[in-house]
């Protein structure tokens, strides 16, 4: 919030302390009585200057409260492509009553480094359902690998594309078409099939509705969660996730 609001803020209250000696209404101020006004809200503030600091803490929460509950409108409106699109990887329990809404970059390092806790989660709990958002942010060959990945799913659906997704997420240095396309091979997958899904309308399709989810929940880096109708942002570890899908499990939210 900036100091230019809480100055307001500040007028407000001044202006309120001195409402039996001036109008209700701005524009009939007389000049003496706006001088009167600026000069009692400067000798207060210097007075008691902790004022400022409240009013700036009070509309700094005000704003992350506001903004935190128009995203969750925007969770809920989302709904169906964030949770159920025909586009994504899902992986556990298709029916769980935790969801795990991962955006992600094939060359993300926190992405890497998150993807032991990941692992554990779905080992750990048969009541997870982990839903892959390919968010590829960091250049070219993050696009093309996720085009190939996202031409992968079509020969290896459900828990199947773990596989390759852990294996090409793990892989050290740059990830572009040829790794990926490389992890492909070694599963064995079609690979002219391959070649002709990764331009195919709907692989553009998926990258363009995770593009445009990202947008309406302001993510943009990786790797975010959503976990209920709350964003995680950041490798958080396992703990702090187990903890966060716990209360989603009970209550909904991430912290109940």
């Amino acid at each position: 919030m900036n100091l230019t609001a809480a100055l307001g803020f500040a007028a407000a209250l001044a202006g309120a302390a001195l409402s039996t000696a001036l109008p209700a209404r701005a524009d009939e101020f007389s000049p003496a009585q706006k001088q009167e006004l600026g000069a009692f809200i400067h000798d207060y503030l210097v007075a008691n200057p902790e004022v400022l600091k409240e009013a700036i803490e009070a509309l700094d929460k005000h704003d992350k409260d506001t903004a935190e509950a128009e995203r969750q409108k925007v969770v809920a409106g989302q709904a169906g492509p964030l949770f159920t699109s025909k586009y994504q990887a899902t992986i556990g329990n298709p029916n769980g009553s935790a969801t795990l809404v991962e955006f992600f970059d094939y060359n993300c390092h926190y992405c890497k480094g998150a993807l032991p806790d990941i692992a554990k989660l779905i080992k750990d709990d048969p009541n997870l359902k982990v839903v892959l958002k390919d968010f590829p942010v960091l250049g070219p060959g993050s696009v093309e690998a996720a085009k190939v990945a996202a031409a992968a799913r079509n020969q290896l659906p459900g828990d199947k594309f773990w596989a390759f997704h852990t294996k090409l997420l793990s892989a050290r240095g740059p990830v572009g078409k040829a790794e990926a396309m490389a992890v492909a091979k070694d599963l064995g997958l079609d690979m002219d099939k391959l070649n002709k899904d990764m331009d195919s309308a709907d692989v553009k399709a998926g990258l363009d509705e995770t593009m445009q989810l990202a947008d309406a929940l302001q993510i943009n880096g990786t790797p975010t969660f959503v976990l209920g109708q709350d964003l995680v942002v950041g490798a958080v570890g396992y703990d702090q996730l187990k903890n966060k899908v716990d209360s989603v499990h009970k209550c909904g939210r991430v912290a109940c």
